[in-house]
């Protein structure tokens, strides 16, 4: 099955995240950098004033914010995210984000083998 992303899942390969995508004025940019039955990765460009509103994943999300600053909304409270951030959420966690300022970051999703989500 081909994939539209810019590594193909069975080569070793580095990329140039500046490279790989380029913001748009008055939108949200994706690109699939990498997808396997385990993991999604994808490089995201928000221009000010963009937003996704509360919404939650299946899978375990790994943020790392790349340049500008963020608003990401989790536990309860918005939390102001700046370039080198790493956060964590766990499956089903309720989160959003906004953009105050052009913003890029990585999102990593995870799929976990059913045996380990019955562990303690």
């Amino acid at each position: 099955m081909s994939q539209n992303t810019l590594i193909a899942a069975d080569a070793a390969a580095t990329l140039d995240l500046a490279e790989a995508g380029a913001p748009a004025p008055a939108s949200i940019v994706s690109r699939a950098l990498l997808l396997t039955p385990e993991a999604r990765v994808t490089l995201f460009h928000f221009a000010a004033g963009q937003e996704l509103t509360s919404h939650t994943n299946r899978r375990r999300a790994v943020i790392q914010i790349l340049s500008g600053n963020c608003d990401f909304f989790f536990n309860d409270a918005w939390h102001r995210l700046g370039a080198g951030t790493f956060l964590h959420l766990p499956p089903n966690h309720p989160h959003a984000v906004r953009a105050p300022e052009p913003f890029s970051m990585l999102l990593t999703l995870c799929s976990e083998p059913a045996a380990t989500l019955s562990q303690p």
